[in-house]
């Protein structure tokens, strides 16, 4: 009982004090992570699970980018987004995570390809939810940036699939 004396003003301390949250999205972030653990679970094809690990390192380098208060040098949001995109590639080969025994697109290993199918994608709808902010002053419905960055990824992944399946 003691202790609850002192954790209640704490808690309400907490709330009174706490920042606002400048992330791009935490949701997104946690949707890509769910996303790409449950297709390495389910054992879904690398290709398709790049496109998610794709989405995933787009929303961290944008999470990453914004928790940074100025901007340092041009292009800044591109840059620490390349970044992070190449070293976790590197990482990848470096640590045998990614292998051409389980198949090429176009001459890549299917999860760098997926990598920068999800990566290219994330980053063009980003940059239309932008213009669409931009353009209405405000967005056209709750939840819309998860909406179209989740939704990007879902339709990639469909149509991976059918690609893998039907035509490759």
């Amino acid at each position: 009982m003691k202790n609850l004396k002192y954790s209640l003003p704490l808690s309400l301390t907490g709330l009174l004090l706490a920042k606002p949250v400048y992330a791009h999205c935490p949701l997104c972030v946690a949707g890509a992570g769910v996303g790409l653990s449950l297709s390495r679970v389910l054992g879904i094809d690398d290709s398709i699970t790049g496109i998610w690990m794709g989405a995933f390192l787009g929303a961290t380098s944008f999470w990453l980018n914004n928790s940074i208060k100025k901007t340092y040098i041009p292009l800044q949001k591109l840059v620490i987004y390349l970044v992070i995109f190449v070293t976790t590639v590197f990482s990848f080969y470096r640590f045998g995570l990614i292998n051409e025994h389980n198949g090429l697109i176009l001459n890549l290993p299917k999860l760098t390809f997926g990598i920068i199918i999800g990566g290219v994608l994330f980053y063009l709808f980003d940059f239309i939810n932008a213009k669409i902010k931009e353009n209405n002053g405000k967005v056209l419905f709750p939840y819309q940036s998860i909406v179209l960055s989740l939704g990007s990824m879902l339709i990639a992944s469909f149509g991976m699939y059918i690609i893998l399946n039907y035509y490759i």
